[in-house]
């Protein structure tokens, strides 16, 4: 799996990040370094939640037999 992050540096000097690929996943830090560690944290959550989501789906189901896919939209670039 591929993800794409963006980085901008906002007016007051924060590094602000973003996973295009998981929508809502952001973060920021005061470093380069410390927005590194908060969007590998944020984007490992993200993909947590959408785990736990979909579970939570197939056990109030009860299905038999299933599988279940974890999609990651492509980027839109506008």
């Amino acid at each position: 799996m591929k993800l794409t992050i963006l980085c901008e540096k906002d007016e007051e000097g924060h590094f602000v990040m973003e996973c295009i690929e998981l929508p809502g996943c952001l973060s920021e830090g005061d470093t380069l370094e410390e927005a590194l560690e908060s969007i590998n944290e944020a984007i490992a959550g993200c993909i947590t939640s959408r785990v736990k989501t979909a579970t939570y789906k197939i056990l109030n189901n009860n299905p038999e037999n299933f599988s279940f896919s974890l999609e990651i939209p492509e980027p839109s670039h506008a």
